[in-house]
């Protein structure tokens, strides 16, 4: 893995964040992680705690939770990212993370990571690296509609303190339509794997229409 950090990781740990998540980012999850594919090593919890408490004697640190909360807060700035299948409210413990700044941009992106601003009622996502993400996140639907974007927006300008570039917002917004695809008011959908996934009209007239066949041959035997 290389050594040094990308101009991306160095913005994103600039950002508000709490020297403990510098820490977990900086020598619990980058050191043995593949900058092939920006996978951490599996994690260990145990290892990390260690790692947390240092040398204070009270430990603070005792819970895989403890963890999560230190990931969560890593995902926020985008220097972490979970994979479909991981959430942070169940442990983590043996599986692996991404790290998608840990590698440097491609040169289509790197423009993406010069500037840092506020969310704007007018943002959209870069729809190239939307696509990138989502397959990296293993998002299998990968259309998202005005609305969509509306409510992202309107959450973040709720927020006019939260600063990233646009790398790191349409990172958040692939986030955000991960976790949609996972939830249960998802509609219409159809099941592809864990993930809802939305029909369109012609797939669901050919599925009626085979029923409909179905049916009518049944009748006709009896």
């Amino acid at each position: 893995m290389n050594s040094n950090l990308t101009q991306a990781e160095l913005a994103a740990l600039q950002s508000p964040l709490s020297n403990d998540c510098r820490v977990l980012y900086l020598l619990g999850l980058r050191p043995d992680a593949n900058s092939a594919t920006t996978s951490s090593a599996p994690i260990d919890y145990k290892q990390l705690l260690n790692l947390l408490n240092g040398d204070d004697k009270e430990a603070p640190y005792q819970r895989g939770r403890q963890v999560n909360s230190l990931v969560r807060q890593l995902e926020q700035v985008g220097l972490v990212a979970l994979p479909l299948e991981l959430d942070l409210d169940h442990t983590i413990n043996g599986k692996t993370l991404l790290l998608p700044l840990l590698s440097e941009p491609q040169s289509d992106f790197e423009q993406l990571h010069a500037r840092h601003s506020a969310m704007s009622p007018n943002w959209t996502p870069n729809k190239a690296l939307f696509e990138e993400m989502a397959s990296l996140l293993g998002i299998i639907d990968k259309t998202f509609d005005d609305n969509e974007v509306g409510e992202f927006i309107a959450y973040w300008l709720g927020r006019p303190s939260s600063v990233f570039s646009e790398f790191q917002w349409t990172q958040k917004f692939a986030n955000n339509i991960k976790r949609k695809r996972l939830a249960s008011g998802y509609a219409p959908t159809k099941v592809v794997g864990t993930q809802q996934v939305k029909v369109a009209a012609g797939i669901e007239a050919d599925d009626n229409a085979r029923k409909l066949v179905e049916k009518y041959a049944a009748t006709k035997k009896s």
